[in-house]
């Protein structure tokens, strides 16, 4: 049958078509050619997910307008006049009997149990209101000119954590974190207090009044003596907010824009990367969604865009010396930013013309700029040697950004140099990361899968056996046990083993070498006999480590 419908068809018809089908193939693969290596302009593909949910409220301010609107405040609270010892006891036995259950039950992998405290109006409800009633006044700037209300909304997260977790069950999104309603269900307590608003729309005396109430209360609590707060979580987003009394709380996980290393922000002792846990900005940019993203494809002239203040402090020196060795080169727009609606406007505007952004360190390693970018869909080009990035057991950064020491990135010429020599087709790549990465730092009412809410609560619960490890140690080691602090004394983000020194406390101080690996890295252990006479046994120690790092050129950091 096949031979009857092919008898019309000669050979030499056959050679022409085949003449003809050869001729297209070199153009076919030229089209194909030029469709991926060509120049970053050609149009992203875009997933569906990467689309924001239009029901989601992902303004602070219409969102707190709402929730204000429509919640009723709680006229009971969790407030305890005393507690004795046998309240802690008691507790701590029931929360064993919990916990014994669900690991010989079927129940041990569930989602994150988290007991929120229901505290007095002052330190939530109240502040909020006082937020919402004075947002408008634009002319509240801090020391260095910014509004004050713009670093609140920046700073936010205690917000957007604490009304997804006391909405109603049924309204929410995320499955991987529960809210329990009696303290011996629960593996972590939050605590939802708004350290920055009131740190910044308060009279200072009347803030380390309410820090020092708020510490009173979390602190009489009897979940917060069983564990020494290990298990609670405290937001501290603002590295000024809660400054005054929250070395009585560094047990407890904080919830932190960063780890600046300097001491300028953190004692020695009060951060770390096993305890606490990093979070994102909120963007102070608008997303860029897949219909803006393909609008701007042609519109990336600048090859690099930076719009904010060149002059800060400590790590931040770095922007005057990047801004005086651009400043005029071809392809690069940097400038003076100013403050309000129309900085807001300039910088959208300017990172959604360029090709990448320069992310530099302010005056601590972080800076809101890097995430204004990623919601850009610019590359970021981060210049800050000590940054440490929220959700990095779950996100590889450099997918989606370029890392540049600083001494690398102030020499004459070498930056531009670099950055030209990123392929198109490696461009391309990144900002189809960057469109996929971009709803993991869009915070939102309700909150969404694979948002920064949800990533705050994966991250938990990879924390969650060494919380409970050392919950438990404390409980059963003895008074007079030996003591360990640490201090991590290396080159910035220098990761490899170093010279391990141990310092031991008796009547006189001594140190020891090791082992070690060259002089980049090295650390020190102060071991001392609990002392009541002596309760700074440890900080002493520290600061003295640190002080032998700053000798040799190194940042102590606290492990």
């Amino acid at each position: 049958m096949a031979g009857k419908h092919l008898s019309g068809v000669t050979p030499r018809t056959r050679s022409r078509f085949l003449l003809v089908l050869l001729s297209l193939l070199p153009i076919s693969l030229l089209f194909y050619a030029i469709s991926v290596f060509s120049s970053p302009s050609t149009s992203l593909p875009i997933h569906a997910s990467q689309i924001a949910n239009s029901n989601a409220d992902y303004s602070f301010v219409a969102s707190l307008e709402k929730f204000l609107a429509q919640t009723s405040r709680t006229v009971s609270d969790d407030t305890v006049t005393s507690v004795q010892e046998k309240d802690v006891k008691k507790l701590d036995d029931v929360m064993w009997k919990t916990e014994t259950t669900r690991l010989y039950g079927d129940s041990f992998f569930t989602p994150l149990r988290v007991y929120v405290y229901e505290m007095p109006s002052k330190f939530t409800y109240d502040l909020l209101v006082l937020f919402q009633s004075t947002y408008r006044e634009t002319s509240n700037l801090t020391s260095n000119g910014s509004p004050v209300h713009r670093l609140i909304e920046q700073h936010s997260i205690d917000y957007w954590l604490w009304t997804d977790l006391i909405a109603p069950e049924s309204e929410r999104l995320l499955k991987n974190v529960v809210r329990v309603h009696r303290q011996e269900e629960a593996d972590l307590f939050y605590i939802p207090f708004f350290t920055t608003i009131s740190f910044f729309l308060l009279e200072k005396q009347q803030c380390k009044a309410l820090y020092r109430e708020a510490l009173k209360w979390v602190t009489d609590q009897p979940a917060w003596k069983r564990s020494e707060g290990r298990d609670h979580i405290l937001p501290v987003h603002h590295p000024w907010s809660f400054k005054s009394v929250r070395r009585y709380m560094k047990n407890a996980i904080w919830l932190l824009p960063d780890m600046d290393s300097t001491g300028n922000w953190y004692k020695p002792g009060q951060v770390s990367l096993e305890k606490d846990l990093i979070l994102p900005y909120v963007p102070n940019v608008d997303l860029c969604d897949p219909k803006c993203l393909s609008k701007s494809e042609n519109k990336r002239k600048t090859l690099l865009f930076f719009r904010g203040r060149l002059k800060r402090n400590a790590g931040g020196k770095i922007r005057s010396k990047l801004g005086a060795e651009l400043s005029g080169a071809e392809g690069v727009h940097i400038e003076e930013g100013t403050a309000g609606e129309a900085g807001k406007e300039a910088a959208q505007d300017g990172m959604r013309k360029s090709v990448f952004c320069l992310s530099p360190a302010g005056d601590t390693p972080s800076s809101a700029r890097l995430f204004d970018a990623i919601v850009s869909g610019c590359i970021p080009v981060v210049v800050s040697d000590e940054l440490e990035l929220p959700f990095e057991g779950l996100l590889d950064y450099r997918k989606i950004a370029l890392f540049v020491s600083s001494s690398d990135a102030v020499q004459p010429g070498w930056l531009l140099t670099f950055l030209r020599s990123i392929s198109p087709s490696q461009i391309r790549e990144m900002r189809m990361n960057l469109a996929k990465y971009s709803r993991h730092f869009l915070y939102s009412h309700p909150a969404q899968p694979l948002g920064p809410e949800d990533l705050v609560w994966r991250m938990m619960a990879g924390k969650l056996v060494n919380i409970k490890l050392h919950t438990r140690r404390s409980q059963r080691v003895v008074k007079e046990s030996r003591s360990l602090c640490t201090c991590d004394c290396r080159r910035a983000n220098f990761t490899s083993p170093g010279v391990r020194l141990i310092w031991f406390w008796s009547s006189s101080i001594y140190v020891r070498l090791i082992s070690g690996f060259g002089d980049s890295v090295f650390s020190g252990v102060a071991t001392w006999h609990r002392n009541p006479s002596r309760p700074a046994d440890c900080l002493y120690l520290l600061l003295r480590m640190q002080r032998m790092c700053n000798k040799v050129g190194l940042r102590c950091r606290p492990m």
